[in-house]
Parts: C-alpha cells; sequence; structure tokens
C-alpha cells in the first residue's frame, strides 16, 4: 500500500476512533442517570446501599507539628512567708481577735500563736525573706529575717505547702529559729586597673554629676546610640570620684587610645546631699571616639546595655 493511501486511511480513522470514544462515554453517563432514578425509586435503604458501595478516596490530614506545652515554674512562696512571719510576731495567743493574730492563723491554722512575756522584745522594725529552698514538690522552706529596733537581726525557717497551680498557700507548721546564712567567699575582683587622674576620670565625674545632680546634659557624654536618662529629681548635690579601677590598660593610658576603644571601669564616688555625704559605687563602659572618652553603658542599675536613641 502507498503512503499516500496510508496516511488517508490514519486521517480516516482518527475521527471514527473519536466517535467511538464519546459514544462510550454518553453509554456511562446515560447508565449513571438510569442507576440513580433506580436507587431513588428502590427507596431510602437502596440509596444508603448505593452510597456505601461508592468507593471514597479521603486524603490523609497533613502532619502537625506537635504543640509545645510550657510549665509554669513553682511558685516562691517567699513573700507569703515573709507575711506570715510579721502576722505571727506580732500577735499574741492572749488577744486572738486582733488583726494580726487573725491574719496569722488564716495563714498557718494549725500553728499556734506566741505568748509574750510582759518584757518581751517589741515587735520587729522589719521582716523580709532572704531564702527559698524547694524540699520536694509542693513543699517549701523559707528563711526570713526580722530586724528588731535594737539593729539584732533573728531568722525563722518557715515552712510552706505550695498548691499544685502555684496560687495558693499554707504554713504547715511552727517557725524555727536558725542561724542566719553564712558570709560567701568574694571572688577577686576583674578591676585591677588603677586609672590616674586625667581624661577618663573627668569624663565619669562630669557624667555622674550630671546623672546624679542635674548639673549639665546627660547626653553630651554619652557614645551615638545610647539613651539614658538622668535621676530625677535630682537627689544629690555635689558628686567627687574618689577612684577609678578598670579592667583593660588602656584605660590608664595618659592618652585616649583610637577610636572604638572600649573599656569597662569601676567608680567610686562620694555623694552630697544636704544631711550627709553617700559613698557610691557604678560600673560603666566607656568607648573612645574623636579623642574624648564617652559612656557606652551604665552596668549598675536598671539600663545595663544603654539603648537606642
Amino acid at each position: 500500500m502507498s503512503p499516500g493511501k496510508q496516511a488517508s486511511q490514519c486521517e480516516a480513522a482518527a475521527p471514527m476512533a473519536a466517535g467511538a470514544r464519546l459514544e462510550a462515554m454518553r453509554r456511562r453517563v446515560r447508565l449513571s442517570r438510569v442507576a440513580v432514578w433506580t436507587v431513588i425509586a428502590a427507596g431510602p435503604i437502596a440509596l444508603c446501599v448505593a452510597v456505601a458501595s461508592t468507593p471514597t478516596t479521603v486524603a490523609a490530614a497533613p502532619a502537625t507539628k506537635p504543640t509545645a506545652v510550657h510549665t509554669a515554674a513553682a511558685a516562691d512562696p517567699g513573700g507569703y512567708a515573709q507575711m506570715f512571719i510579721s502576722a505571727w510576731l506580732r500577735s499574741s495567743a492572749d488577744d486572738e481577735t486582733s488583726a494580726q493574730a487573725r491574719l496569722a492563723r488564716s495563714m498557718a491554722p494549725d500553728v499556734d500563736l506566741p505568748d509574750p512575756a510582759v518584757d518581751a522584745q517589741s515587735a520587729p522594725q522589719s521582716v523580709t525573706a532572704v531564702r527559698s529552698a524547694q524540699r520536694a514538690d509542693g513543699v517549701w522552706e523559707v528563711t526570713v529575717a526580722a530586724q528588731y529596733p535594737s539593729g539584732s537581726v533573728r531568722y525563722y525557717a518557715v515552712p510552706v505547702a505550695a498548691g499544685s497551680a502555684g496560687s495558693s498557700f499554707t504554713v504547715t507548721g511552727a517557725p524555727g529559729v536558725v542561724a542566719g546564712p553564712a558570709r560567701a567567699e568574694v571572688p577577686k575582683s576583674s578591676y585591677a586597673v588603677t586609672v590616674p587622674e586625667g581624661n577618663l576620670s573627668s569624663a565619669v565625674g562630669e557624667f555622674l554629676a550630671a546623672y546624679l545632680t542635674g548639673a549639665g546634659e546627660v547626653d553630651r557624654y554619652l557614645a551615638p546610640g545610647v539613651n539614658l536618662t538622668a535621676v530625677s529629681p535630682a537627689p544629690y548635690t555635689a558628686v567627687s570620684v574618689e577612684q577609678v579601677l578598670a579592667v583593660e590598660e588602656a584605660a590608664a593610658a595618659e592618652q585616649v587610645p583610637a577610636d572604638g576603644t572600649t573599656v569597662r571601669v569601676l567608680v567610686g564616688v562620694e555623694a552630697h546631699d544636704t544631711e550627709r555625704r553617700w559613698p557610691l559605687g557604678y560600673e560603666l563602659t566607656l568607648r573612645a571616639r574623636s579623642g574624648r572618652w564617652e559612656v557606652a553603658a551604665l552596668e549598675s542599675g536598671a539600663a545595663r546595655d544603654g539603648g537606642a536613641r
């Protein structure tokens, strides 16, 4: 057979094949319609069977990341124990109707009230929680210091039970008088370089004078990008630098070093108000720029890292 005839037959066969496929599709649609109407005519039961027999494709739900559960940290009952000791020391078994006695009873139902003698020591001047230790789950021991007008200090160990949610506490037993915390060993200071009078000590003195007395603007002593606000109202009338110690040797140089040089210093100052003088200490970070020292951070107090202006 010639190639021409073969091409003609192929061209003729293509419409026929397409027509056959179209007819088959129409036949399936008609059959589907007949099946549906037959099911409807047969009643609800047949419809349910037809639906149940229809293959269903269920797409798997995408895997989700597990939700992180954050457990609240156990609440420290130090403040609760402090309040109890304050009320307990100010109460008396001879007068359980007083406000302090009723408060102590409400916080520690099973704890007896003290029975002070006639010449007993007066009530404490201040009460402060100094240490909290968690002994077990929900079991705490809080050490509370009571300072008296005479200057003496007495320490009490208070057992406290904490609820699982950390929102409820109860003093579970009578407080015990204990020895105060031992004095901790002080590590060697990193401020070992003595800074003589010069550019750095002058810059520090002028900055602290502006910061504590309002004498001048604080901003003029700050490095770019640092924001510090003077203490207000100004608590002192005068400030003098007594000593400057540094970590880096560059702080003791006679000339201001290259721009960007950073040093950390510990400054001892003497501040004066209308009544007395006050020895104060400040940790500062200074940075060299254009032949002068500028304050880059005040490490003492709340403004530890400065801030953007």
